[in-house]
């Protein structure tokens, strides 16, 4: 017999911690490996989290609503004979893991991070519960584990001033709070309302209006979006440019491509080509930045957004863009959009991006002004291809003719973007378009 404790295994990159959305089994339950134990959130994605191996059920070591750091404990479960752990005896049940004895016969595997069993005492983490504010302040995972690891209290976390969204506690807010407390050994210094904040209620003004909760998606979007605007100055610059030739070939290609993988090939992939190929050639727009250094990127990794069913957005990112055909892109694309539609992505799907995209153009716009997904530092727009009037050099002379034309519109960092380089940029991704081979072959 033996007792193996399941912990949180890695996420996706970047993934430190996760909250638990909902658990799917209970003790005493069978389980078999791969299968879902438990629903989690992180700031990437919504996922369930696979059992590593088969057995039973013995404790379930956290809640619902709690933050887990990845590697923190999650279950108990008996993967041989008759249990030797008592779960009345638990050790969050108790809150003192020094003092639970623990023969070395029964000793627990510990399973999930990594493939070798770990330290049963010194590896073991346990789920801290959610502080409960009590006000209706929403605070973000990454605020709350911070406020635990640090020793602030719920009282003192709601009298933060918040600069966020109806003002919520971002990040900034309490790291200055906590360097506010450091550098004068009080928390007097330091700005804070003068009782707990209380979020005025949304109130409607007619019987025809409808009050809607935001989801928990268009929360975490909203704050990221207020966070870019805060942290990047946007410049935007704008180019046309004539898709003609690549909108007759695209009409001549599709059906053979869809003959030939049972898919069908859209714009997408072509203007990620385009924006990949114009990345190699200009290299800084493919960074980052962290603090007062740039970080250039040695991958090129592009990010499509792709809108939801429930009206939100994702962007899911195609790793290393450039070393695809547009056969290969073709099939990513349609896999990850599809995969984004039915939320299928893992935290992978959406981990990495260094230049991101938008195709605005599929609903009907003719452009826009992106913002940009930190901590990138340049985003694309494409709008709607449009039959225009448009003059026409040729040997003979100018004339006007119909043609297939597009906007353009990149949002850069003008930290470290200028509009030299920006400028630039859209432009050389607007001439690739333009200089499309229409002789192309895929197969």
């Amino acid at each position: 017999m033996a007792i193996a404790e399941m912990v949180m295994p890695r996420l996706g990159e970047s993934v430190i911690e996760c909250t638990v959305i909902s658990i799917l089994k209970k003790i005493g339950d069978r389980v078999e490996a791969d299968d879902s134990v438990l629903e989690v959130a992180t700031d990437k994605v919504d996922t369930e989290v696979p059992c590593p191996l088969s057995g039973t059920i013995t404790e379930i070591l956290v809640k619902e609503g709690d933050v887990l750091p990845i590697g923190g404990l999650v279950m108990r479960i008996e993967v041989g004979g008759q249990s030797v752990v008592d779960s009345k005896q638990s050790a969050v049940g108790s809150g003192d893991v020094s003092n639970k004895q623990l023969d070395s016969a029964e000793e627990p595997l510990v399973f999930g991070l990594t493939d070798t069993p770990l330290n049963p005492i010194a590896d073991l983490q346990i789920s801290t519960p959610s502080l409960q504010s009590q006000t209706n302040r929403f605070y973000s995972p990454l605020v709350l584990t911070i406020a635990r690891t640090e020793g602030i209290s719920q009282t003192e976390l709601d009298q933060i001033a918040g600069t966020g969204a109806e003002g919520r506690v971002t990040k900034h807010d309490i790291l200055g709070y906590l360097s506010g407390k450091k550098s004068a050994g009080q928390s007097s210094q330091v700005k804070l309302t003068s009782k707990p904040v209380q979020l005025k209620p949304v109130q409607s003004l007619s019987g025809q209006d409808e009050i809607i909760e935001m989801d928990r998606m268009r929360k975490m979007i909203a704050e990221r979006m207020v966070d870019s605007k805060r942290i990047s100055p946007h410049v935007s610059s704008f180019v046309e440019c004539d898709m003609t030739n690549i909108v007759r070939w695209r009409e001549g290609i599709k059906d053979p491509f869809k003959k030939e993988t049972g898919e069908g090939i859209t714009f997408t992939p072509i203007l990620i080509e385009a924006v990949a190929q114009a990345i190699r050639e200009m290299p800084m727009i493919n960074i980052s930045v962290e603090g007062d250094k740039i970080i250039k990127k040695g991958n090129i990794n592009v990010g499509m957004a792709v809108a939801l069913p429930s009206g939100n957005l994702i962007v899911p990112v195609i790793h290393r863009a450039d070393q695809y055909d547009l056969v290969q892109l073709s099939l990513k694309v349609n896999d990850l959009a599809t995969r984004a539609r039915n939320n299928k992505l893992t935290a992978d799907d959406l981990a990495g991006g260094t230049y991101s995209i938008s195709n605005i153009g599929t609903f009907g716009n003719v452009m826009g002004t992106p913002i940009i997904l930190q901590p990138q530092v340049a985003i694309m727009a494409f709008g709607a291809i449009q039959k225009k009037p448009v003059v026409i050099e040729t040997p003979q002379g100018d004339t006007i003719g119909i043609r297939q034309m597009m906007f353009l519109s990149h949002s850069y960092d003008h930290r470290v973007v200028d509009g030299a380089l920006g400028g630039m940029f859209v432009k050389r991704v607007a001439e690739l378009l333009e200089n499309f081979d229409v002789e192309r072959k895929l197969f």
